[in-house]
């Protein structure tokens, strides 16, 4: 058995079936690039779901974080230290809003904002206990914890995990007819990505999340966009919501917050939403640890120079010009995206996602695949022209055009 080979087994062995990878064992990587045991180089078109949107092994981000594990790395919440206030002023700030509830993981960040959202449909808006509801859409995909699986429509993520949590409901991604008609009286919130990333890079409709955000402003419900993995620079604005103007009530981040380096999350919002917890009704031992502000902080300030930004549109608006050109191939069905992201569908005659991933794998070009024919393309914001032309170059050759 080759290192690869053995790897891998070793792995199956020991560790619960809850991924299916593609057959590569990376060992380094840096910017848009990932070498495995084998010392085969493979450009990177996933970037780590939008966690590594600065590239593997970005400079600024490493000094920051080595910098700060001479100092300090994790206080708990118990006590206060010295980068937590800088870290939180400057993300809000970024955001446009007052507070931030500093988590780990996306999920976790998920999960803060549900619980934010009834509290304050409590305290706030006056709804009888217990009959808070959070209007989501289908297709959505916002974590794998017991609650989060029980809004969702993916029997892969939610058969067999119930009983299910209540107090959601589910309406057609895009449909403001099905939103308008599912708020009620006792909504707290409508919980929505502005683009469905697992669905397969969905983008709304035209207008459905500024008529989201005016449906949500005259009925009194929060609206609380998962920007986790469109956020931070991926669409070319900081905030995917900003393509349509709209500015939520709450933001949820993670994945590209903690840089690829460390895992960061947070609910963004305001004073009045925000500050409706008191001391000990939620935490987290490693949320806003120092490290993880330490690497955070350096991400903002990255961020603030639009530089990314910048590069998402340009390098995007190349990516989707080369991949409309595809799509009248016929092999590609339909093309979906904005910035540096994009969802393929894949003609099935010409193979499944997984088997377009594999055949891209072998070419030294790795992506992902979900919902059976689609092919999801992520690149590092890093990247260069040249890489990602030569990135699409293989995936041409796979595809025999």
């Amino acid at each position: 058995m080759s290192t690869t080979e053995e790897l891998i087994a070793s792995a199956e062995a020991h560790s619960a079936p809850t991924y299916h990878p593609l057959p590569v064992v990376v060992a380094t990587a840096d910017g848009a690039w990932m070498t495995d045991v084998e010392g085969r180089r493979y450009l990177d078109l996933l970037a780590g779901y939008s966690a590594l949107n600065f590239g593997h092994g970005n400079r600024r981000l490493i000094e920051a974080a080595k910098a700060q594990l001479e100092r300090v790395t994790l206080t708990s919440r118990a006590f206060h230290h010295d980068r937590f206030a800088k870290f939180c002023a400057r993300l809000a700030e970024l955001c446009g809003m007052e507070m931030v509830l500093p988590m780990n993981t996306g999920a976790e960040a998920v999960e803060s904002a549900v619980k934010t959202a009834r509290k304050w449909g409590y305290r706030v808006k006056g709804v009888p206990e217990g009959m808070a509801k959070v209007v989501v859409a289908g297709n959505n995909f916002h974590g794998r914890t017991t609650t989060i699986i029980s809004f969702s429509t993916d029997s892969e993520a939610r058969a067999d995990f119930g009983p299910y949590t209540p107090g959601f409901e589910i309406v057609p991604y895009g449909d403001l007819t099905a939103m308008r008609a599912a708020v009620t009286e006792n909504t707290v919130a409508v919980l929505l990505e502005p683009i469905q990333g697992e669905a397969g890079v969905l983008v709304p409709p035209a207008g459905y999340l500024a008529g989201v955000r005016e449906l949500t402003r005259e009925r009194n419900v929060l609206f609380v966009a998962d920007e986790i993995q469109s956020g931070l620079g991926r669409t070319g604005r900081t905030f995917a919501c900003e393509h349509e103007g709209v500015v939520p009530d709450m933001y949820v981040l993670g994945k590209a917050l903690g840089g690829g380096v460390v895992p960061v999350s947070a609910v963004v919002s305001s004073r009045e939403v925000l500050g409706v917890f008191r001391p000990g009704e939620h935490g987290s031992t490693f949320g806003g640890n120092p490290l993880a502000c330490a690497v955070a902080l350096e991400v903002i300030a990255m961020l603030r120079s639009g530089e990314y930004q910048r590069r998402a549109t340009e390098l995007g608006d190349h990516l989707h010009r080369e991949l409309g050109q595809l799509a009248g191939s016929g092999r590609i069905t339909q093309v979906r995206g904005r910035g540096l992201w994009a969802g393929i569908d894949i003609d099935p005659v010409y193979g499944t996602g997984r088997e377009i991933s594999e055949k891209l794998m072998d070419r030294g070009v790795l992506v992902k695949d979900t919902h059976g024919s689609t092919v999801r393309i992520a690149p590092p914001l890093v990247i260069s022209k040249e890489d990602l032309d030569w990135g699409l170059a293989q995936l041409r050759g796979v595809l025999g055009v």
